[in-house]
């Protein structure tokens, strides 16, 4: 299965990718805001469309006792506005702690803070993307 992995933040949305077989997640992209959630979602569908996937992943940004907040419910809100528009399920999923977990992994890996900006909520996506496919792998 293909999926896409979206972190939705308030400037950038950040988009990643699986694999064919549904393994494996990376970083594609990054979306700036465009003022229109209209605009944005016809952006995300023609990526489906284009990508072939089957599901679209969103982060859900739950605070870290797992309670929803103001950020959760608007992910919600979001992701079911999003599901009227691309053609393919919508889900979410726990994205506690994957923006400093991207940060972290481009620190580590040497990137400048100016470069990392540009890229950190494409990884997010990713990380997101990935603990989502290994959860689901774990539980077939």
């Amino acid at each position: 299965m293909r999926a896409l992995g979206i972190d939705l933040g308030s400037k950038r949305i950040g988009i990643a990718i699986s694999d064919r077989s549904g393994t494996i997640a990376s970083p594609l992209t990054m979306i700036q805001r465009s003022g229109s959630p209209r605009r944005d979602h016809e952006a995300i569908r023609q990526l489906a469309i284009e990508e072939e996937v089957e599901l679209l992943v969103v982060g859900l940004p739950l605070n870290m006792n797992g309670s929803s907040g103001p950020q959760a419910r608007a992910a919600i809100a979001e992701a079911r506005a999003l599901a009227t528009v691309v053609g393919v399920p919508v889900i979410t999923f726990d994205e506690r702690r994957t923006t400093v977990t991207a940060d972290r992994a481009l620190i580590e890996a040497g990137i400048s803070a100016q470069a990392r900006r540009k890229l950190v909520d494409k990884v997010a996506a990713a990380v997101i993307l990935q603990t989502w496919l290994d959860s689901r792998a774990a539980q077939q």
